[in-house]
Order: structure tokens, then C-alpha cells, then sequence
């Protein structure tokens, strides 16, 4: 569990608190991991949950890991939907960062213009911005140039030991040249260099050159998940 216990705290909602057996995030635009409800104790009905999502102004989302048969069962038994399916990767923190510099990627303590350029072109905005700068635990900004041209972008952070890395974005202009795969180390050695053991990410099952790429650079399925959306 403890790659499921990063995967949402190192993605922070921007109120958090429990109702029952739930866990409750109100996300204001960050996405899905920010948003979503998980089944935190015995299984209930969801109906409760339902009610206090509304209640915070979001449509109802459940979050499913693998062993919530019941759950998705019942919420599809209610008409909701399929978000996903997504799969974690991970790698020993060290072993994927190596130890060679690459002075092509950059450390920063806040996201630079470019970066928030390079993010907004790809669906990432001020929701998810706001997640990144709500984190409290050990966190950086990558940021990776093609030739003199910054070109790509990331964001990592650590909970209990798990670095997980995040927003991965590539101009297309530059793609298909190691850049993602430098970001990937760059975060790795990062990592490691903060003490954690491994590094992971989230990727949507259906992006085939991502999971391509992370597969190649020796990074393991450590899990899945998928989201149970109610009806619009």
C-alpha cells in the first residue's frame, strides 16, 4: 500500500477529512487524485459520500484500487462511469537516477515561466499548479533544455519514502529525444539524494509511448487503479 498512500499524498487535495469509512478531497481543479473519494475503512454505501462530494461543489469521484471489487461493482450498478485505467511504475530510486550528472536537466525550487508555458499547452493549469505548491514535503521543479532551448518539464515529491514524479511534458518540437527519459533520471537522483527509496509515477494505461518509455528505462508495474465517475 505504501505506493497508493503516495499516490494521493504526494498530490494533495485542497481540504482533505474523513466521513465514515471514506476519505473525502475537495480538489478546485487539480485533477483527479485530488478530487477523488477512497474507501478508507470497511466497506459502506456510497451514498453518503455522494451527498458530501455535491455538497462540495464536485461531481462525485471514487478512486479503485485493485482489491475494491465490491466497491466498483456497486458504483456500477449505479451508472457510474470508467476514468482510466491507469498503472503505477516504480524503480529503485538509485538505480534509475544513476550517478552522472546531466547538466542538460535543472533543479528548481519553483516553477519558471517556461514551465508553466510548456504545462498550460498540455492541459495543465492553475488547479493543478496549486497542488504542487500546497505540497509540504520535499519537492522540486525539473526542468530539461533541448540544446539551449528549455523544452520539457516536470514535477516530483516524497512521502514515506516514495518519490513520485509528475506532469511529465515534452514539447513536441523535441520529442523523440531522450528528454522525457532525462526528466525520469533527473528525478531519480533527486530522490535518492533526499533519501527515498524508489520512484514512481502514474500513467494512463492508453498512453502507449509513455508506458513505452518508462518500461525501457527499467521501471516495473507496481499497481493500477482507475476511477468510478456518477453520471453527468
Amino acid at each position: 500500500m505504501r505506493v497508493f498512500d503516495a499516490l494521493t499524498a504526494c498530490w494533495p487535495a485542497a481540504e482533505t477529512r474523513r466521513l465514515g469509512s471514506w476519505t473525502l478531497r475537495r480538489g478546485e481543479g487539480g485533477g483527479g487524485r485530488a478530487s477523488a473519494a477512497t474507501l478508507d475503512g470497511a466497506f459502506d454505501d456510497p451514498t453518503e459520500a455522494e451527498v458530501a462530494m455535491r455538497a462540495m461543489g464536485q461531481r462525485p469521484r471514487f478512486l479503485i484500487r485493485p482489491d475494491e471489487a465490491a466497491l466498483d461493482a456497486a458504483l456500477a450498478a449505479r451508472g457510474y462511469g470508467i476514468e482510466g485505467p491507469n498503472s503505477i511504475f516504480a524503480a529503485p530510486a538509485g538505480e534509475i537516477g544513476g550517478t552522472d550528472p546531466d547538466w542538460a536537466t535543472v533543479r528548481c525550487a519553483a516553477p519558471l515561466a517556461r514551465m508553466v508555458e510548456l504545462w498550460a499547452a498540455n492541459g495543465i493549469g492553475a488547479g493543478r499548479l496549486a497542488v504542487m505548491a500546497r505540497v509540504t514535503e520535499p519537492k522540486i521543479w525539473l526542468l530539461v533544455r533541448d540544446g539551449d532551448r528549455p523544452a520539457g518539464c516536470a514535477f516530483a515529491d516524497i512521502h514515506a519514502g516514495v518519490a513520485m514524479l509528475h506532469s511529465v511534458v515534452i514539447d513536441p518540437a523535441s520529442r523523440r529525444r531522450g528528454l522525457g527519459a532525462r526528466l525520469v533520471r533527473a528525478a531519480g537522483r533527486w530522490a535518492a539524494a533526499e533519501g527515498a527509496s524508489s520512484l514512481a509515477l502514474a500513467v494512463g494505461q492508453a498512453n502507449a509511448p509513455a508506458v513505452a518509455l518508462y518500461r525501457g528505462l527499467g521501471m516495473t508495474d507496481a499497481g493500477a487503479y482507475h476511477y468510478r465517475l456518477a453520471p453527468d
